[in-house]
């Protein structure tokens, strides 16, 4: 009776400490703050390539119909085709005999119809073809549409206004030329911009006056009453009421060589020598250079699209700039379908490489040195999508990609060693690092040996997720391959010990390896972190105290938990008294590290062996964060919310979500010669500006890239990521942490 009463207690215990501790979790869920998640404007382009190289293009503009007309040397051109990912191509526009044959200098819109002007006339194809307008300027090339069927023309120098209901008109700008007109309807009047010169000519009474300016101008347009005004150095604003100018040159800009100026739905757009750029309401700029948005960087003109697009002419044909409504599941939803469709290689995440530039369709599937890290980044967040919603797709992407992972194991002779990856045999001459491939026993496959330590913190990751959130099979699948991996590197003595019997060149958590290096230098700091996280995640889910009786071996005979704690500020270069291999180590900040430290965070601090840990790790998680606030990096964001604090940076950890493009193609990007950005002086960290560009402006990489980096020249075009680990890790676990609601109405 006594026994039985004391077997009661204790299971009051225990359910008493299990409802204390998942109340404190719901607690702590509780007071993390959430993104709802509204649509948002999802900006990507249709580029529209010109075939011809000899042909100048001048202007563009969209109708009332959706139809997009290019003006060029050669006339008339139109889009063909053309469609997100897949681009079209201009070709002549045969819509009309007689507009073919014309010399069309210039078009602009009335009523939101095309308007030409030839050698001879202004003229349209609307009003059943009644506007027809007659002038004296065989050169002319300029034109502006004000009212009534009110038109002013130019060839440079003269300037004409022709109406349907009044007599034309005619002056000439003296001393200078003629640049652009427009229109300003609540005046009533037509600016015109000259090179030196800003004249306005008063459409009621015809009544014209000049204003002599000291800037060497190229394009302009109207912002209500304001003039923007582009010169070779920036831009400035000039008053039309006041007939002054405003403030200072504004030339803080992505590109100070200003060619065109658009005012669109009340912004501003700006092209350049070096791509297009709109003002944001902040007053910062979005930028858009490079193929991933447009044909080419000269921008020859800007103007309003169909349905919110903004139509960007350039050197070498038209960009499409398209705002679609969108919320961060509908990204996911794309993003999945990317991976689905296109980066899956015998189960692994994997790259597109070899394209044609921008041609997915031409790509081949590349093996990798980290396919096995990519692939669990890529699993865990489908296991947390799993957890939220239940798909049965997640569900099955969850078992191909396990089925690689313990493919890993297996297909090599090693007992507990994964290999880095895997390919059918006949191939190792054409495999990245041809030297680390190995022949299986079947002889239809090979194996890459040499598995690093980024390899190994993945795995433990993404099992121990699965192990966590999963009530089936794959739960019983992922502790095995955690208690297999553990066994081999403890029964190695910390080591991974590859075929040849040696330990791999990363592969290191003992203490005569870890500790040799200097406390500043970060591989003391991250192996030590590492593998008290994989320690406790195998105990964990094992209960095999040998994992634990390590870990403690580990952090209180040899320094490990004083190591993990080392504070980020104080990681740096190695003394010149170092031994080399140190020095290497410690060359600059290893961003790879970075990776590996927050994708182990989750055995650190979910799996601590006790609350005294568990609140010194979480210590240890922040001061990293803290460290890289910086770089807005949206799964460091998340993971760190994991701790319970409700300091994490959620709005960024949304805005790396929202901004990161569509298009995963490794385009050239190009940002070191921007004005608009604040450069800052060399350093450990790599940093290059003081705040980080958004990623639909800088290079496509994965989370061990430097986020500041500013360019990327060479393969333009030739490779597209997978979103896998890139994108749809930190939204799901978002989503599973419930930091980032559920779509709403």
């Amino acid at each position: 009776m006594i026994r039985s009463n004391r077997f009661y207690v204790l299971i009051l215990v225990w359910i008493s400490l299990s409802c204390c501790k998942n109340l404190k979790e719901n607690e702590a869920a509780a007071t993390l703050p959430v993104y709802k998640d509204v649509p948002f404007a999802q900006d990507y382009s249709v580029k529209y390539n010109l075939e011809q190289d000899s042909i100048s293009l001048l202007k563009v503009y969209a109708d009332r119909n959706k139809v997009v007309n290019v003006l060029s040397s050669e006339g008339v051109f139109r889009t063909h085709d053309g469609q997100f990912l897949y681009p079209g191509v201009l070709q002549k526009d045969r819509t009309y005999r007689a507009t073919n044959d014309k010399n069309i200098a210039d078009m602009t819109l009335y009523q939101e119809q095309f308007v030409f002007v030839d050698d001879k006339a202004v003229f349209s194809n609307s009003w059943a073809g009644s506007l027809y307008l007659p002038h004296d300027l065989p050169e002319a090339n300029i034109i502006a549409a004000g009212v009534d069927f009110d038109f002013l023309i130019s060839d440079g120098n003269a300037l004409q206004l022709l109406s349907k209901n009044k007599a034309p008109w005619k002056t000439v700008l003296e001393n200078d030329r003629v640049l652009a007109i427009g229109y300003h309807s609540g005046q009533n009047k037509f600016w015109i911009l000259g090179q030196h010169s800003i004249s306005s000519l008063d459409a009621s009474n015809n009544e014209f006056k000049t204003n002599r300016q000291n800037h060497d101008m190229t394009s302009f347009a109207m912002l209500d009453d304001k003039l923007i005004i582009g010169t070779p150095n920036g831009y400035f604003e000039f008053d039309t009421t006041t007939e002054t100018e405003l403030g200072v040159l504004h030339d803080k800009l992505p590109a100070t060589k200003i060619t065109q100026i658009a005012a669109i739905d009340g912004n501003l757009w700006f092209g350049s020598d070096q791509g297009a750029f709109m003002l944001r309401q902040d007053g910062k700029y979005n930028y858009y250079y490079g193929k991933r948005w447009l044909p080419g960087n000269v921008i020859q003109h800007i103007s309003k699209g169909a349905d919110g697009a903004v139509l960007v002419l350039t050197d070498a044909g038209l960009g499409k700039i398209v705002f679609e409504k969108m919320t961060l599941l509908d990204k996911a939803n794309y993003y999945e379908n990317q991976v689905r469709n296109r980066h899956i290689r015998l189960g692994f995440n994997a790259t597109l490489t070899d394209m044609d530039p921008g041609n997915f369709d031409s790509g081949r599937l590349s093996d990798s040195d980290n396919d096995g890290l990519w692939t669990t980044m890529y699993l865990a967040g489908e296991v947390f999508r799993y957890a939220v919603t239940k798909s049965e797709e997640a569900l099955q992407n969850c078992r191909e990609s396990m089925d690689a992972m313990e493919r890993l194991f297996s297909i090599n002779p090693i007992p507990g060693f994964p290999s880095r990856s895997f390919e059918r045999s006949g191939y190792i001459d054409q495999l990245h690092d041809s030297e680390r491939w190995q022949h299986s026993s079947d002889a239809e496959w090979d194996w890459k040996s040499t598995t690093s330590s980024d390899e190994a913190i993945g795995h433990i990751f993404a099992y121990g997720v699965m192990a966590e959130l999963m009530e089936n099979d794959l739960k019983h699948r992922a502790i095995t391959l955690i208690d297999t991996l553990m066994s081999h590197i403890v029964r190695n003595n910390m080591y991974m010990v590859d075929f040849d019997g040696k330990p791999t060149t990363w592969g290191k958590w003992n203490p005569d390896y870890v500790n040799a290096r200097p406390k500043m230098v970060g591989d003391r700091k991250i192996n030590s972190s590492n593998i008290i996280a994989m320690l406790q995640t195998a105990y964990h889910f094992t209960g095999k105290e040998k994992y634990k009786e390590k870990a403690f071996d580990l952090m209180e005979n040899h320094g490990y938990l004083e190591n993990l704690m080392w504070p980020m500020k104080d990681v740096a270069p190695a003394p010149d008294d170092a031994d080399e291999w140190s020095k290497m180590l410690s060359e600059s900040w290893n961003h790879s590290d970075d990776e590996m430290y927050f994708v182990g965070y989750w055995g650190l601090y979910k799996y601590a062996f006790n609350d005294s840990l568990k609140t010194k790790f979480k210590a240890a998680i922040i001061d990293h964060w803290e460290a890289e606030r910086p770089e807005k990096e949206g799964a460091w964001n998340i993971m760190t919310a994991l701790t319970g604090t409700s300091d994490f940076d959620l709005d960024e950890a949304v805005w790396y979500l929202k901004e990161h493009p569509l298009d995963l193609i490794t385009w050239d990007i190009k940002n070191s010669h921007r004005k608009d950005i604040e450069f800052i002086a060399p350093n450990f960290r790599e940093q290059t500006i003081s705040e980080v560009l958004p990623p639909d402006e800088r290079p496509v990489q994965r989370h061990n890239g430097n986020m500041f980096r500013l360019d990327k020249i060479g393969n333009d075009g030739g490779q597209e990521y997978s979103a896998g680990d890139i994108w749809l890790l930190p939204y799901w676990m978002g989503r599973y942490m419930g930091v980032i609601s559920e779509p709403q109405k």
